[in-house]
């Protein structure tokens, strides 16, 4: 016999029904009946602490997400193996013709920790995690062999790195970098701090992070804007 599902689920499905599905019922209807049709594409971390609905406060058929360890994007690679990220990235710029492609990076990201650690041992005989994280070995060395660095400076530092790196993965998909070249596509990179709630956001012609003035309430915020 199939165990029930987890009560802390039944009573969030409780709630949703009896509010936000109540609230917004045409709207679930209208997405049934004529599907998705997202501008925006956010590649993020499945890390709890940071799931891009809550932070940007979207709506259901808002945001097209695409989660995983420590929101990496891996580099363009037609090889017939089994890639989840580049096969969403695929659907969102194929199918959905998404506008946006945000790679949403946070602070305290186990992945970057991992990537960090030289003598963390595999958790599997598969070693899922470190070959994943390999992606980012170069970055995490020169990072780590900065000693007027702490260590959480080496950490952030890291989850920045990693933002750029995957905007730069992102550009050797030839289906991204020729709709770049149009103007049809943009790509953003953004860092999100769990424990203040700050949104740093990446300036693609330096690559340093820097906040984004708050819009003054009943204003469109600079991702609705971005979406327009």
């Amino acid at each position: 016999m199939t165990e029930p599902l987890p009560e802390r689920l039944l009573e969030g499905y409780r709630a949703f029904i009896a509010g936000r599905h109540a609230s917004e019922r045409q709207r679930y209807r209208d997405l049934a009946k004529d599907g998705q049709s997202p501008d925006i594409m956010m590649i993020a971390c499945c890390d709890s602490r940071a799931a891009p609905e809550m932070i940007f406060d979207a709506g259901p058929g808002e945001l097209f997400v695409m989660r995983n360890v420590a929101n990496l994007v891996p580099p363009y690679a037609p090889d017939g193996e089994y890639h989840a990220t580049s096969a969403a990235l695929e659907y969102a710029v194929q199918v959905l013709k998404v506008k946006h492609i945000v790679v949403l990076g946070h602070g305290r990201c186990g992945g970057i920790k991992a990537a960090l650690d030289v003598n963390a041992s595999p958790l599997s005989p598969g070693d899922f995690i470190g070959k994943w994280m390999s992606m980012l070995s170069a970055a995490a060395k020169r990072i780590s062999a900065a000693e007027f660095l702490t260590a959480a400076e080496r950490q952030t530092a890291l989850e920045r790195a990693s933002i750029r790196a995957s905007l730069d993965n992102l550009r050797s998909f030839p289906c991204v970098s020729i709709l770049e070249g149009k103007s049809r596509i943009s790509l953003h990179g953004a860092w999100f701090d769990i424990e203040s709630g700050e949104l740093w956001v990446m300036d693609p012609a330096t690559g340093d992070f820097i906040r984004p003035e708050l819009t003054p309430a009943g204003t469109a915020s600079p991702l609705a804007r971005a979406a327009e």
